[in-house]
């Protein structure tokens, strides 16, 4: 694998932990286990990580709590693991942040390739911005900055994790054209991920809440029914 990624495991279950922490270390990854909620912030600071598999039901705090604190520091990718198979539970959990979800009783193999799949798209598309050009894009007073990866309304700064400003570059760069679900899906997560169309739905939702004055009656990101989303500038 060359440089190892390291792999925060939030489980409080030993024997599940376990079984991903020999899966993941077997494949080349480092990993460190915590098992309550109440203890990742501090081990976060203490240490740097390049995913997070989050477990939903934790003692001290529960896996949203957690997401949400995650979040508000850190664009890493999260990885939800859930005993949940309701929908809403899952939706719950990426509109506070998380990038993926992957629903117990799993596959380890499946899961070591959720995680390669979200390791490689982070830094996949982190190099790209790398190598690019240092501009900006402007639609009214939303600032898109590609190098820095910052997002802008005015003065004020938008934190919006890695896949929120992946998909919104991706429409401020292709404006006024429609895109599908299914090709915003190929487009930002790739071949090589495992999910559903949903997933865009909900990260189209979640920037319109932080880019739009009125979330409810969007003027950037708009919605054509039956045929996907356009970006109008």
């Amino acid at each position: 694998m060359g440089e190892k990624y390291r792999i925060l495991i939030v489980e409080d279950d030993e024997d599940i932990s376990m079984i991903e922490q020999v899966y993941l270390e077997n494949s080349g990854y480092e990993t460190q286990i915590v098992r309550n909620g109440k203890d990742v912030a501090g081990t976060m600071e203490s240490d740097s990580f390049d995913l997070v598999l989050l477990d939903l039901m934790l003692p001290g705090k529960n896996g949203y709590e957690v997401c949400k604190e995650i979040r508000e520091k850190y664009l890493i990718p999260i990885l939800m693991v859930t005993a949940k198979t309701d929908a809403v539970d899952k939706i719950r959990g990426l509109n506070i942040g998380a990038d993926d979800y992957i629903t117990k009783p799993f596959d380890p193999a499946e899961l070591v390739a959720r995680v390669g799949a979200n390791i490689r798209q982070y830094y996949r598309n982190r190099s790209s911005e790398d190598e690019a050009a240092q501009d900006e894009i402007h639609i009214g007073d939303i600032c898109i900055q590609r190098k820095s990866r910052k997002v802008y309304r005015g003065d004020t700064e938008l934190r919006l994790p890695n896949k929120e400003f992946e998909l919104l570059l991706f429409l401020a760069e292709n404006a006024n054209i429609v895109f599908s679900r299914d090709q915003l899906f190929e487009k930002i997560w790739g071949y090589d991920y495992a999910g559903d169309t949903a997933t865009v739905m909900v990260h189209i939702n979640r920037i319109q809440e932080k880019i739009e004055k009125d979330c409810k009656n969007p003027q950037i990101i708009e919605t054509v029914w039956g045929a996907g989303y356009r970006l109008n500038k």
